[in-house]
Parts: C-alpha cells; structure tokens; sequence
C-alpha cells in the first residue's frame, strides 16, 4: 500500500471511490495484475474488531466466501467470529406456514455464514496493504469529477488531483459519484427502520438461523459463535423509535411477544441501533470512463440478506470484465466495455430487488385471500424438494451466471 508518494501512479488505471466491503473488494480483485488501482475512502483505515462483537453482521453466501477465498481475505477473517448457518427456519406469525432449509439438502456445509461487517473490512484492507499496485486515500473527500475521452480527473477536497482510466462508484446508497455523473435512481422509502442488536436467549440452538414474519415485516435471528444471535427487526418508525427508547427489560418483552418461545426466553440485550429500510435502483450502472456497483447501483430490503452479496458478485463481475479488456488490450474505461458489466448484473440485481419488495409486500398484507395464499405458499415450497432446493442453491450463490471469482475452485485433473 502507498500512501507516502500519493500520486506517484498517476494516471492509474481503476479509481475506486469507497473503500467499503464492496470497493474494498474489487480493489483486491484486480491488485495481482499489473493495473494501477486507487482507493478513495472518506473514513480512516478500520481495525480489527476485538472484545464484543459489533452491532452490524452480514449473511455471506458460501459464493461470497469463494470470492474472498480467491482475493486472499478469506483466511484473515478470524475465524472466531464467523458462524456457520447450517439450517434455516422461517414462518408466518399470521398462520401456520412455514418452510425449513437444512445445507444438508444441498450436500454443502452450510447455507451462508455470519460475520461482523468490521471484520470483513479489516481483512479486506490488510489484503489491500500487501498489494504493491494498490494506492490508498484514506481519509479523504472526493470534490469535483471531469471526465474526459480518455480519462477521468477527480478533484480532492483537500487539493490536489487524480486522474484514472476507469472511476468506480463503490460510495454507498448515498453515492456522490452517481449523483455527479446525473445518474438517475428509482427509490422507495419503505418509511421502516431496521433495528439490530445481540440477543442472549435460553435455549440457543447452534448454527441455525430464524426468521418469522411479521405484519410490519421480517424478524431474523441469526446466530453468533458465543451462542447469542444478532437480531434484525423491521418495523414502523414509529415503532423503531419507541423500541429505541425502551429500557432493555420492556425491549426484550417486546423481542419475546414478536418473535414466541422457539427459543426459550429472552435473557439480555446489547445496545441497540437503527437504520432507515429503502430499496433503490440506479437507472444506468455505467457511463463513459465510469461504472457503479454495490448500494451505488441498487439497494434492496434485508429480508433476504443479499445486499452485500449482491454488491460483491458485481464487483466480481467488473473485475472480470475489466481483466479480459485488459489481456485484450482494450480500454478499460470505455463505455464498451463496461456495459458488457451492466448487461451481466443488472437483470439479476433487479430480479432480486422485484423478489424481496413483492415479498415485503405480501407478507405485510392482512388480507385474509393473501394471508391464506403465502402460508399455502410456504407450505408448499417446504414440501417440494426440488423447488426448495432450487431456492436455496440461488440464495446460497451456487447457480446463475456466476463471475469466475463466485466459482469454487476445480480440483487438478488427475495426471494420465
């Protein structure tokens, strides 16, 4: 990593703006090959997490954690602090559906994994620090964006400049370089918070994750390695705001009345946190010299957990397309070329934003035709093995038109 010559690389071929989860990987994806990579990145450098464990974890897919495999995180991601979820249980609090996913059905070991999102970005970063063709601002503010035929100049708050064959907005739902570039995005404020925290209850069961639907939407527990779970709870923000205010005693009454007894009582409650539920969708992903992925390009309801995965599977597909552009000796930044990223994830990204909205949507409905269709439903899918099965191996990253990042490893051929 350099940051002491800070424009010594000048003119760099790939400026990543966000050095989140998402940015932080595609810096890796391409820091093997001989490309001049950036990092502009607002906050400072993360750390490691140590002690409790941190209030925001995602659900890795099992092709989340090959890609991290293949950029050399993966192993760097303390192990301590990684759950395995084995099985799954999800059920309708307005009727009797319900649908059970077990990894045994898949014959893989598990269905996603839960990892602090902290722990992810210390990994990531101290891959990035290894990587002689990666350069960090880090901290530092992106100013004004002139994108020219052949190149991209991006003006820093602070002075000075960068310029890059390529600009990547990797910058969150709230990206500046979506909104310098005019890019357009659908949105929906779905008027919810979601609220997180750690939930110790009586009888933990190890490696399995629950979900029950609500009228206001999903609760999910998901479990940690000491036994407690990482709660999401979407609701109302009017609710969100008086559970917020709740002492952690009428929290966990409350926690007991919305989610039942399948696991016993409520024992105790970390602090508590939340932030606003929207989905979102970028017009366009791509524009001459400039490419957006991640919450940058489309932001979707957690009731599925796949926003990071989603994110991650795009920055595996633009590296992919950009080292073939590469070894091709193409321009990388070319509209040409990128488009070729925005043909190959926005119809699954959309696909997904559809799927978790309509469900938002039909689970939060109290009308007695569709309260009856989607316990049908969940019944239904649970006692059809093939479809079950299907649904799984697609949230779990294992089918579709994977990068080659996403793809696990082929054994060498045995020699003749």
């Amino acid at each position: 990593m350099n940051t002491s010559h800070r424009y010594s690389r000048e003119p760099y071929d790939v400026l990543v703006v966000g050095g989140g989860i998402v940015g932080a990987t595609l810096a890796c994806a391409l820091a093997e090959e001989p490309l001049r990579v950036a990092i502009l990145e607002h906050n400072p450098p993360p750390s490691a997490p140590s002690g409790d464990y941190t209030l925001r974890v995602s659900a890795i897919a099992p092709s989340s954690r090959t890609i991290f495999e293949h950029i050399g995180a993966w192993s760097d991601m303390q192990p301590q602090r990684i759950c395995p979820v084995e099985e799954m249980h999800i059920w309708d609090s307005g009727g009797s559906g319900a649908i059970h996913f077990d990894s045994a059905d898949l014959g893989e070991p598990c269905l996603a994994y839960i990892i602090e999102n902290d722990a992810m970005l210390a990994a990531l970063w101290w891959r990035i620090a290894q990587c002689d063709h990666v350069d960090t601002y880090c901290p530092s503010e992106l100013g004004a964006i002139e994108v020219h035929d052949d190149r991209v100049t991006v003006h820093l708050s602070e002075g000075g400049h960068l310029s890059t064959r390529l600009l990547v907005g990797a910058d969150g739902a709230r990206s500046i370089v979506r909104a310098r570039m005019s890019i357009s995005s659908t949105r929906w404020d779905y008027a919810q918070q979601g609220i997180v925290a750690m939930v110790a209850v009586e009888k933990p069961r190890r490696y399995t994750a629950w979900q029950r639907f609500l009228p206001t939407g999903p609760l999910a527990f998901l479990p940690l390695p000491d036994g407690r779970y990482s709660i999401v709870w979407s609701v109302d923000a009017a609710q969100a705001e008086a559970l917020l205010a709740q002492d952690d005693a009428g929290f966990l009454e409350s926690l007991q009345a919305a989610f039942g007894e399948r696991l016993g009582n409520m024992r105790s409650s970390s602090a508590r946190l939340a932030f606003p539920l929207q989905r979102a969708h970028a017009q366009r992903y791509v524009a001459p010299r400039v490419a957006l992925i991640g919450d940058a390009a489309h932001t979707v309801h957690p009731l599925a957990g796949q926003g990071v995965n989603l994110g991650l599977l795009d920055a595996a597909a633009l590296a992919e397309v950009l080292l073939d552009a590469h070894h091709a000796d193409r321009d990388i930044g070319s509209l040409a070329t990128v488009r070729r990223y925005e043909r190959w994830r926005k119809g699954d990204n959309l696909a997904m934003l559809v799927l978790t909205d309509g469900l938002k949507r039909l689970f939060g409905s109290s009308i007695s035709a569709l309260v009856q269709l989607r316990n049908t439903g969940l019944d239904l899918t649970n006692a059809v093995t093939p479809l079950k099965r299907t649904l799984m191996r697609h949230a779990a990253g294992l089918a579709g038109d994977l990068p080659k990042l996403a793809r696990p490893q082929q054994s060498a051929p045995p020699h003749a």
